[in-house]
C-alpha cells in the first residue's frame, strides 16, 4: 500500500518537473540568445562609430589642406 502511494506521488509531480525544466531551457536559451544579439550590436557599432570617426578626421585633414 506505501509503495503504491509513492508511485502514485512520483507520477503526480513528474509532469510538472518535466514542464518546469522545459520552461526553464527556453527562458535560458531566450536569454542566452539576447546576450548574444547585444554583444554582436555593440561590435557592430563600434566598428561603425571607428569608420565614422576615421572618415570625420579625413574629411578635417583634406579641408584644413585647402582642397
Amino acid at each position: 500500500m506505501t509503495q503504491e502511494w509513492w508511485l502514485n506521488a512520483l507520477w503526480s509531480v513528474t509532469p510538472t518537473i518535466i514542464i518546469g525544466i522545459l520552461f526553464g531551457l527556453i527562458i535560458y536559451a531566450a536569454i542566452n540568445g539576447d546576450r548574444k544579439v547585444r554583444r554582436e550590436r555593440a561590435n557592430v557599432e563600434g566598428e561603425e562609430r571607428a569608420r565614422f570617426a576615421a572618415e570625420r578626421a579625413a574629411d578635417k585633414t583634406r579641408t584644413a589642406e585647402g582642397e
